[in-house]
């Protein structure tokens, strides 16, 4: 998220006398950051169990801020007594919003006609494991897993893995030549509005490093590929 400023935390755990009220220090926080990082923008301020110390939600990355909002750290915060880390279910759902604002309408989908579960799942089509992937997409189908795909040509803009993405998504039947594309047969070379920058925007977002990433619709992020079988046991297991 970081690239053009990063803050260091002198400490781990910030522990103020006299921390002020929640809306006091929203308003020391917001005014703070923005002034300090006026290219991100906050959308809310929450008190944690750990005085002193705020949770600030900027887009879908979670930080933490002081009260006076001059020291800031990114990492997990973890209750010791209870084992419960306390950043995943915020990061979890703040990266489900930021993955279903994008909208379907700018995604490849490939669904069963019943499906119990739906991923997203961040593509590039010259990636091994990404074609590994879609090469089993049927199976994926018969556990009435519904996939998403947005773009993440890893290579970056101006790439060839970024011009067969325009490509695909500029097909006139996109679904087929996603398939052809994944299984190394030509596509024919087109040009369009497209949604492939918007995806590798969101995914540097995310802190996406590698492809496949595929996110549950809980918003827990699961890095690599997954066999039909596992996934569909994980979605289980995992309430989605």
């Amino acid at each position: 998220m970081w690239k053009q400023t990063r803050i260091l935390l002198a400490g781990t755990v910030l522990t103020l006398a006299g921390a002020p009220a929640l809306a006091d220090a929203e308003a020391a926080i917001t005014a703070q950051l923005k002034k300090l990082l006026p290219e991100y923008e906050i959308t809310s301020v929450t008190e944690t169990p750990v005085r002193g110390l705020y949770e600030v939600m900027m887009g879908p990355q979670v930080m933490y801020v002081s009260g006076d909002g001059r020291y800031m750290m990114q990492g997990r915060l973890v209750d010791l007594v209870n084992r419960e880390d306390l950043t995943e279910p915020r990061q979890a759902e703040a990266r489900k919003q930021a993955v279903n604002k994008v909208g379907e309408d700018t995604m490849v989908i490939f669904a069963p006609e019943k499906y119990d579960h739906t991923v997203t799942v961040f593509t590039d089509i010259d990636c091994g494991y990404c074609r590994k992937l879609h090469s089993q997409i049927s199976e994926y189908e018969d556990e009435g897993i519904r996939v998403r795909y947005v773009f993440y040509p890893r290579a970056g803009v101006d790439s060839e893995s970024y011009k067969e993405a325009v490509s695909v998504w500029c097909a006139d039947d996109q679904q087929q030549a996603m398939t052809d594309a994944k299984a190394g047969k030509p596509v024919a070379n087109k040009s369009c509005d497209n949604p492939v920058k918007q995806h590798m925007a969101l995914g540097e977002l995310l802190g996406i490093n590698g492809t496949p990433a595929i996110v549950l619709e809980s918003g827990d992020l699961v890095p690599g590929y997954v066999p039909p079988k596992r996934l569909a046991a994980l979605l289980k297991a995992n309430g989605n």
